[in-house]
């Protein structure tokens, strides 16, 4: 397959190179033989990683490409240099989904979906059918702690992707198992409303019908079982998992370990065993329920996924510990949504001990502040203290009402604890001033926020 990929690519060259899932791409084709080059904006530890690979990752967008076939983020607009070149000199272009979607073919192909947890169900079923001794290939949003990657191209006969539905890319992948780890309202300045996004999952689900697959969803979850029913009344093979008594794969005697939660498995009435995870946060055990529902459906032994779920460490940007100073430890999470950060703080809880919880978070998108400013507001008063930035939506045009500010004031806390900070450069220094000894501060949010943890433990190292 890897000759057939190159013959049909040529030489690749990739438009926003630097990104969580192009880069994943860039080392699956590199792997493969195919000569692959590629640019963004800015320079990146990911970019730096790449070019370790060989790959030529260009800092800036360029007049000219030297390639056979173009592949694009969603976030390039039509405008930008390197489109306008590859249109007037022929050179087709590629979306990531279509070039995800040639890179899978030949596998089997499990795509990971959902409002949530995507990114940690799709690193747990890796790591899992890892400990299986499968060697699956994979491209998921973030790096594995095990491997420090976010691609590989394994010798199995697996391939796992982190399936994304926020711009309907993931209709497109040719996918034998579908997960759903939920469905809720969310991406719609894409779908436009819920009821599209609905369907936009049930075509995704039905699609790994058609291909002789089966769904795996989560039964507790409302809008994971509205499209379960759709399904089953269609005829497509579904495998359900959670806490609901009618889920095919139930997870009980659910207890909280030392470093996360603990569940016995019962797969159709019968106990499959125990798992202990390694990771915080009772929603991370429905994920790895979901990843241990797929695996076996796929008939690899109850007893080796275990294994591979129990060995899994974490991926980056989800619950990441960046250090500890002067007794105060910093994490960062990738958290954007109420529901993700509602569960991220549930998690920081269980682990904070006697110590306070202060948390920054910045807003991605307007429509989606604007959308859900009191749930954000409720979800950040599960902190301690909350720092709200200044919503981060570049290009986008503001919102009446969608700002850090009206979010801030819809946090329920006493006001001295909630801090609405609009300059980026101030806000490790706000964070590093409130904590003391026994406390955890987190960033939260999907732009570069995730910067800030390692200010905040120079300036606590400073000051101790």
């Amino acid at each position: 397959m890897p000759e057939q990929l190159a013959d049909s690519l040529g030489r690749v060259h990739i438009v926003g190179i630097g990104g969580a899932g192009m880069s994943g791409i860039a080392r699956v084709l590199a792997a493969q033989g195919v000569p692959v080059s590629g640019s963004d904006a800015k320079d990146s530890r990911r970019m730096q990683a790449l070019r370790m690979l060989g790959i030529d990752a260009h800092v800036g967008h360029l007049d000219r490409v030297d390639a056979d076939t173009l592949i694009v983020s969603t976030a390039i607009p039509a405008s930008n240099s390197e489109r306008t070149y590859a249109r007037e000199h022929g050179i087709p272009e590629l979306s990531r989904a279509q070039a995800l979607a040639e890179i899978m073919r030949g596998h089997t192909g499990i795509a990971v979906s959902g409002t949530h947890g995507k990114t940690t169900t799709t690193s747990m079923l890796t790591v899992a059918l890892q400990g299986c001794g499968a060697d699956p290939s994979f491209v998921i949003g973030s790096e594995l702690n095990e491997s420090g990657s976010n691609a590989h191209v394994g010798s199995g006969d697996v391939f796992v992707v982190e399936a994304d539905e926020s711009d309907g890319s993931f209709l497109a992948l040719p996918a034998r198992v579908a997960i759903v780890t939920n469905v809720e309202p969310d991406h719609l300045d894409h779908w436009g409303d819920f009821d599209a996004l609905e369907e936009a999952f049930t075509t995704f689900g039905r699609a790994a019908g058609a291909a002789g697959g089966f769904v795996v969803a989560c039964a507790d979850d409302p809008g994971a079982r509205s499209l379960v029913e759709r399904l089953r009344a269609e005829g497509t093979p579904v495998r359900t998992y959670g806490e609901h008594e009618d889920a095919t794969v139930r997870m009980v005697d659910v207890h909280r370990g030392e470093l996360g939660w603990g569940f016995d498995i019962v797969d159709e009435g019968v106990r499959q065993g125990r798992v202990q995870l390694q990771v915080p946060g009772r929603h991370n055990a429905l994920n790895a329920l979901a990843a241990f529902t797929a695996a076996t459906g796929l008939g690899y032994s109850a007893g080796d996924v275990r294994t591979g779920l129990e060995g899994f460490s974490g991926t980056r940007r989800r619950f990441d510990f960046k250090g500890e100073v002067a007794g105060v430890r910093v994490f960062d999470d990738y958290a954007h949504h109420p529901t993700e950060i509602t569960a991220t703080l549930r998690a920081a809880r269980e682990v904070v001990g006697e110590g306070r919880i202060i948390v920054a978070f910045q807003a991605h998108h307007y429509y989606r502040t604007a959308m859900f400013v009191r749930e954000f507001g409720a979800a950040l008063g599960l902190a301690d203290v909350a720092v709200v930035l200044e919503v981060f939506a570049p290009g986008e045009q503001p919102i009446p009402g969608a700002s850090g500010q009206t979010l801030a004031a819809n946090v329920p806390l006493p006001p001295e604890n909630v801090v609405f900070e609009p300059s980026w450069t101030a806000v490790a220094g706000v964070l590093a001033a409130r904590a003391e000894p026994g406390d955890l501060v987190m960033t939260l949010g999907a732009g570069d926020i995730g910067m800030l943890g390692g200010e905040v433990l120079e300036i606590l190292g400073d000051r101790r």
